[in-house]
């Protein structure tokens, strides 16, 4: 039995070496070339349309309810056309794909969230791509579910940002850095955006990331102590 298992096991390592190899590149290859479509599809109907946002100015999450329309439709338009020539050069990912991601949570808290909900059932209802009355979130949901493997993992080996690595000599493979300053920085990656959508999850967000800064550099200021010499 154990013998079995060891070959199964020496077998299935290969593989999963393998695959994560090649993870490295396709995926967010895939979810660059993706996203930036969509968002420069986005970008381009309202380049070349009509801004309707007055028409729903007083639905935007503050600041931007009190910015004149034809300002958030400019930021807009020209945020998603270049984030998403961005996503897909590979250059500047992260910067791109978290301008994105507001933008999404912007644009949920104005036209995809529902108007009124008291419970997860009427939360529910509005999980849909059609709106029937109840919100349509779905698609936005997606979009920022996609946007956050390229926020934590970069644009990947395949991508300028990859090769301005190598230039500048920071090629070298870093080890990921799993501390409290770490957990603190997606804090407030995602508490940022939370402050458009749910001001309240978003501000305790932003003050878990500053707990756990306080209690990084705290650890990491401690001094070490010295092992007795033999």
């Amino acid at each position: 039995m154990n013998t079995t298992l060891a070959r199964c096991a020496s077998s299935w390592h290969p593989l999963v070496a393998r695959l994560e190899g090649a993870g490295q590149t396709l995926p967010p290859f895939v979810l660059r070339l993706i996203m930036g479509w969509e968002f420069w599809e986005s970008g381009l109907e309202k380049l070349h349309g009509e801004n309707w946002f007055a028409d729903i100015q007083q639905r935007f999450p503050f600041p931007f309810d009190q910015l004149p329309a034809g300002f958030s439709w400019t930021l807009s338009t020209w945020t998603e056309i270049l984030g998403a020539v961005l996503l897909w050069l590979g250059l500047g990912t992260r910067i791109a794909a978290f301008a994105l991601l507001f933008v999404t949570f912007v644009a949920t808290a104005a036209v995809h969230w529902p108007d009124m909900w008291s419970m997860w059932s009427d939360l529910a209802k509005g999980y849909a791509i059609k709106d029937m009355g109840h919100g349509n979130f779905k698609l936005p949901l997606l979009f920022a579910v996609m946007l956050l493997p390229l926020i934590f993992g970069g644009a990947g080996k395949f991508s300028l940002d990859r090769l301005l690595s190598r230039m500048l000599g920071a090629s070298g493979a870093r080890a990921p850095v799993d501390d409290p300053l770490a957990w603190s920085l997606a804090s407030a990656v995602l508490g940022v955006p939370f402050l458009m959508l749910l001001p309240k999850f978003g501000i305790a967000l932003l003050v878990l990331a500053l707990l756990l800064a306080l209690f990084g550099a705290r650890g990491r200021g401690r001094p070490t102590t010295a092992s007795p010499a033999s």
